[in-house]
C-alpha cells in the first residue's frame, strides 16, 4: 500500500473517529448553546473585572471602570474558587516552568540559526568553512529548534497551565508530565546535533531521524496519559473550547508524528504526499489549535466578558477537525500525484474559510466596545494581532491553493512569506502573549520592566511585517520570473537579491525582539528588577495576596 493510499487512509478513519464524538457530543448536549459552559472560565463574581497579570498596578486601577458592562464588576469575587484555581496553578507551576524555559532556550538558538541562514541566501560566501555553517545543516537547525523546541515546548506549557484552571482539578501526574519533557527536549537536542553532522531523514519538518524521534513519541506519552487522567479527574460539568481544542491538538500531533516517522513505509514519490500530509498538519492540527484555544481563554479573560458565541466556538473546531485533514497536497500541484488528490486538497484548502469565518466573527464580536484595552493589557495586544493574522494567514492559504495563483507562489520565497505570516504572525505572537499572563502566576512575581514587553512587541511587529511584505513581493516577481520562458533562470534569482536583504533586516529586529524577551524572562526568573506592587504580584502568602486582588 502506498503512502498516499495510507494517509489518505489514516484521515478518513480519523475524520469517522471525529464524526463519533461528534455525535456522542450531540447527545450528551455538548454542542448546544450553553451560557454557563461560555462562563465557566470566570469565577461568581469576576465578570466585568480586568484581569491582566503583565498591566502595570496604575493601569489596573484605570480599566475596571472603562470595561465593566451594567451590574458587572459590582460583586466580589468567590474566594474558594479563586483559591481552587490557585491551588491548580499551584500543582503545574513546575512543568510549566520547565517548558518555558526549554522554550526560550530554542527560541534564542533557531532565531539566531535562522538569521545566519537568512544572511547566506544573499551573502553565500559568508560562514563557508564548517560543514554544519552550510546553508542547507543551518536552516534545517533553525526548523527544528522553532518548530519542535521553541513552539512545542511553548504549547506544552500554555496547556499544562491551562487544563487544570478549565478543569479545577489539580494536575494528575506532573512527574510524567516532567519526565515527557524531559524527553522531548533530549530528543530535539539529539536532533539538532544529527542535524548539523549531517544525519537526518530528509523530509522537510520531519528531518528528525526516526531513530531519535522514538525519544519524542515516547515524551509525548508520558505528557497525553496524564492529561487524559486529569480530563475524567475534572470538576466541572460543561467542558470549555480550549479544552476541545488542547486535548484534540495533543492527541493529533502524537498521532502524526508516529504515522510520519515510520521507518521504510513513505518512499519514492509516495513519499512527497506524506510530507506535505505531515508538515501541514503540524500547523493546522498542532500549532493552530493551541493557538485558537489560547484566545478563546485569553482574550475572553481579560476583558471580562464570556466569548459572544459559544455556538461559534464549536463551529470553528468541528470544521477545523473535518475540512484540514487533506490540506497539504495543494503543494503539489503539477506533480507525479493523482489529480484528485490535488483537488481534494484544494477543496479542503477553500472549505477552511469556514473555522477562520466563524473564529474571526466571534473574537470582533466579543472585542467589541474592549478593544481600547489593548493600548494598557500586553497580552490582549498580543492575542489580538495574532488572531487577525490568523484570519490574514488563513484567507491567504486558501487563496494560494488555487491553481491559478499556485502556478506562480510554489516554489518560490512567496510561500516562505506565508508560512512565516503562520507560524511566527499568528502562533508565536499568541504563545507570547500566554506566557507574559502565565508567568507571573507561575512564579508569584511581575514582569520586572513593562516597558520592555511593549518593545519587543513592536519590534517583533515590526519585524515580521518587513519580512512579509519584503518576501511576499519579491517572492511574486521571482514565480513570474520562472514563467517567463524568454528570461534566464538566473534573472529569478537577481531579482529576490533586495528583498532577501530586507527579509533579513525584518528577522534581525525579530530576533533582537526574542533576546529581549528571553532576558526579560530570565530578569523575572532570577528576581531581577525593581520591587512593584500591583495585581501581579505575589508574595508570600501568595493565596492571600492573590484573593485580595479578585484574581
Amino acid at each position: 500500500m502506498d503512502s498516499a493510499i495510507l494517509s489518505l487512509l489514516g484521515a478518513f478513519l480519523l475524520s469517522i473517529m471525529g464524526l463519533f464524538v461528534f455525535i456522542w457530543s450531540m447527545r450528551k448536549g455538548l454542542l448546544v448553546e450553553n451560557p454557563r459552559a461560555a462562563s465557566i472560565i470566570f469565577a461568581p463574581g469576576e465578570l466585568g473585572k480586568v484581569d491582566d497579570p503583565a498591566i502595570p498596578g496604575n493601569a489596573q486601577e484605570r480599566l475596571p471602570g472603562a470595561v465593566a458592562g451594567p451590574g458587572e464588576g459590582e460583586h466580589l469575587v468567590d474566594p474558594d474558587e479563586l483559591r481552587s484555581r490557585i491551588e491548580a496553578d499551584h500543582s503545574s507551576a513546575f512543568p510549566v516552568f520547565m517548558f518555558i524555559a526549554f522554550a526560550c532556550f530554542w527560541l534564542v538558538l533557531g532565531s539566531l540559526a535562522g538569521l545566519t541562514a537568512s544572511l547566506k541566501l544573499h551573502m553565500p560566501d559568508w560562514l563557508v568553512g564548517e560543514a554544519w555553517q552550510t546553508f542547507g545543516r543551518i536552516r534545517t537547525v533553525h526548523l527544528t529548534a522553532v518548530l519542535y523546541g521553541w513552539i512545542t515546548n511553548a504549547a506544552l506549557g500554555v496547556i499544562i497551565w491551562l487544563l487544570p484552571r478549565l478543569l479545577r482539578t489539580h494536575l494528575v501526574g506532573a512527574m510524567w508530565v516532567m519526565l515527557g519533557g524531559a524527553l522531548i527536549n533530549t530528543g530535539i537536542a539529539s536532533a539538532i546535533g544529527a542535524i548539523g553532522s549531517g544525519w537526518t531523514d530528509g523530509m522537510e519538518y520531519l528531518e528528525i531521524p526516526w531513530q531519535i524521534g522514538i525519544f519524542i513519541v515516547a515524551g509525548f506519552i508520558c505528557i497525553i496519559v496524564p492529561v487524559l487522567y486529569t480530563l475524567v479527574n475534572r470538576k466541572v460539568e460543561s467542558l470549555y473550547v480550549s479544552v476541545w481544542y488542547m486535548v484534540a491538538a495533543l492527541l493529533w500531533i502524537a498521532l502524526l508524528f508516529i504515522i510520519g516517522k515510520l521507518p521504510g513505509v513513505h518512499t519514492g514519490v509516495q513519499q512527497a504526499t506524506t510530507n506535505w500530509w505531515y508538515g501541514h498538519n503540524v500547523l493546522g492540527l498542532w500549532f493552530t489549535p493551541i493557538s485558537v484555544g489560547a484566545i478563546y481563554y485569553f482574550l475572553p479573560k481579560i476583558i471580562g466578558r464570556p466569548v459572544r458565541s459559544y455556538n461559534l466556538s464549536i463551529l470553528g473546531f468541528w470544521t477545523l477537525a473535518f475540512f484540514y485533514g487533506q490540506v497539504g497536497g495543494h503543494h503539489l500541484i503539477g506533480g507525479p500525484i493523482p489529480g484528485w488528490l490535488s483537488t481534494l486538497s484544494i477543496v479542503q484548502s477553500m472549505m477552511m474559510i469556514i473555522p477562520v469565518t466563524a473564529f474571526t466573527i466571534n473574537m470582533f464580536s466579543t472585542m467589541w466596545g474592549r478593544m481600547h484595552m489593548a493600548r494598557q493589557s500586553p497580552t490582549l495586544r498580543f492575542m489580538m494581532f495574532g488572531g487577525f493574522m490568523y484570519m490574514l494567514s488563513s484567507l491567504q492559504g486558501s487563496l494560494e491553493a488555487l491553481r491559478s495563483v499556485n502556478q506562480v507562489a510554489h516554489f518560490t520565497h512567496f510561500t516562505v512569506a506565508h508560512a512565516h505570516l503562520g507560524a511566527y504572525a499568528f502562533v508565536t505572537m499568541v504563545l507570547f502573549g500566554a506566557i507574559y499572563f502565565m508567568l507571573p502566576r507561575v512564579l508569584h512575581w511581575e514582569w520586572p520592566y513593562p516597558r520592555l514587553i511593549t518593545l519587543q512587541f513592536w519590534l517583533a511587529v515590526v519585524g515580521i511585517s518587513i519580512y512579509f511584505v519584503g518576501l511576499s513581493i519579491g517572492g511574486w516577481l521571482q514565480g513570474l520570473a520562472m514563467l517567463d520562458a524568454s528570461r534566464p533562470f538566473m534573472e529569478s534569482v537577481a531579482v529576490t537579491i533586495p528583498y532577501l536583504q530586507w527579509r533579513s533586516v525584518g528577522g534581525s529586529l525579530m530576533v533582537l525582539s526574542h533576546l529581549i524577551f528571553v532576558g526579560h524572562f530570565l530578569a523575572m526568573a532570577l528576581r531581577f528588577g525593581p520591587t512593584r506592587t500591583g495585581a501581579a504580584l505575589f508574595t508570600r502568602p501568595a493565596n492571600a495576596l492573590e484573593l485580595s486582588h479578585g484574581k
